[in-house]
């Protein structure tokens, strides 16, 4: 049996000897933090967060015996994000703003996945603004937090041509997809030393020439 199908992920994070953790933080449904979860490659998910009790992501999470935790108040539940002690704090799907001064606390260790080619297209409704202003092409973007609106430092982004007829849903759908390649692979690399976030983002060389094979974009 795979010793992820044995062992619950919890107990692997303190079989590792370099222990890099990510705390997640979610506020709805969690496809990308069930993503990050079940690809653990490099780093281990201690903890998932979020500002809503009723997201269903916190169900997953306890399915794969990760400490959970929920706090409609902002200071409760990043007290909580900072006593896992995590080397990295992953929003996906996070729909609150980050104050500055939980940024503080968190330098260059805040990182976040934006469903559009930043600096196009920040905040809400990306798909459907990306088809009504024109766009020929859309995708995702991993990023540091910062404190503007997906103003941060790009890491990595993932893209595609829009399609003729195509519509919000489809383009969505092909989009979500892109991020569940992208933001693991991200995560991965940075545990593994091959992104360093700090003083800026910089990479190895076998790190960019992965992200050539798999069609990513470095800046």
């Amino acid at each position: 049996m795979p010793l992820c199908a044995a062992i619950p992920v919890c107990y692997i994070c303190l079989m590792i000897a370099h222990r890099f953790s990510a705390v997640i933080v979610i506020s709805g449904r969690g496809s990308n933090m069930k993503r990050l979860i079940e690809t653990q490659d490099g780093y281990c998910v201690s903890g998932v967060a979020s500002n809503r009790s009723a997201a269903p992501g916190l169900a997953i999470a306890q399915g794969h015996d990760i400490p959970i935790f929920s706090a409609a108040q902002k200071p409760e539940l990043w007290d909580w994000i900072a006593s896992k002690a995590p080397d990295l704090v992953l929003l996906a799907g996070y729909m609150q703003i980050v104050a500055p001064e939980t940024i503080a606390k968190f330098p260059r260790k805040i990182i976040n996945i934006h469903p559009a080619l930043l600096p196009a297209l920040p905040g809400l409704d990306t798909h459907g603004r990306a088809l009504r202003e024109g766009h020929k092409r859309h995708g995702v973007t991993v990023h540091i937090v910062d404190c503007g609106v997906d103003t941060g430092e790009i890491i990595a982004q993932a893209g595609l041509d829009i399609e003729t007829n195509e519509t919000e849903e489809s383009l969505a759908a092909r989009v979500l997809a892109l991020e569940h390649q992208l933001y693991p692979w991200v995560v991965s690399n940075i545990a593994k030393g091959e992104i360093s976030l700090s003083p800026t983002v910089t990479f190895s060389a076998a790190a960019r020439n992965d992200a050539t094979q798999r069609g990513f974009l470095l800046p």
